[in-house]
């Protein structure tokens, strides 16, 4: 069963989100909750969550705190941002901010699916940004190489010259998870090893 929580204050607009992903699968299960709190809260009473669908237009908060409040907390698992606030910078400060993808609410259905379905397979999904190199070129390191938001997270201490242990330590993770982290970073930068990627990460420069 694949399960998701939508945060958004406006009842048609979750209702007609819920409807939407519901196409996805037929196991798909959607929750909803109409602030921060009542999502964070829903987060804590049960630990099985597959993804988060926020607005950045929230009463109690905006949805940029609360994906910084997400990413540190619930670092597995991934957030999307569905808004009307679309601009470049908007769509960057999410990003940036620890969300997996950003889908505009001028957006078809299909483009939400599509985007669900990207990050569900852990992947980064950007507005108009997926199949335009040129855009790609211009974006941080992490959306350039396509890393999550734990990944990104990772590859920000290895760039500051953390070991593993020391990333460990600082994201509350294990070591192991760290090191699995640090293969996909290295097979997204197509290198070998940590010197090799931080040559990469310097040659693109150093903004996440």
């Amino acid at each position: 069963m694949t399960k998701i929580l939508i945060v958004e204050d406006h009842a048609l607009v979750r209702e007609a989100l819920a409807q939407t992903l519901s196409r996805l699968a037929p196991d798909m299960t959607c929750v909803e909750a109409s602030c921060a709190d009542e999502a964070l809260a829903r987060l804590e009473g049960d630990g099985d969550w597959d993804l988060v669908v926020v607005d950045l237009m929230l009463p109690d908060m905006n949805g940029f705190s609360l994906l910084g409040v997400l990413a540190k907390r619930f670092p597995d698992v991934p957030a999307i941002v569905v808004s009307a606030m679309d601009d470049a910078s908007s769509v960057r400060r999410a990003i940036k901010g620890g969300a997996s993808g950003f889908v505009s609410k001028a957006s078809s259905g299909e483009t939400l699916c599509e985007a669900v379905r990207t990050v569900l397979d852990g992947g980064v999904y950007l507005p108009d940004v997926n199949h335009a190199a040129a855009k790609r070129a211009a974006a941080p390191v992490n959306e350039r190489f396509g890393l999550t938001p734990a990944q990104t997270r990772v590859m920000e201490l290895l760039s500051q010259g953390k070991t593993n242990r020391e990333i460990a330590d600082l994201l509350g993770l294990s070591e192991g998870t760290v090191k699995v982290h640090m293969s996909a970073i290295f097979r997204a930068l197509k290198v070998s090893n940590r010197a090799q990627a931080l040559v990469v990460i310097s040659r693109h420069g150093t903004r996440l």
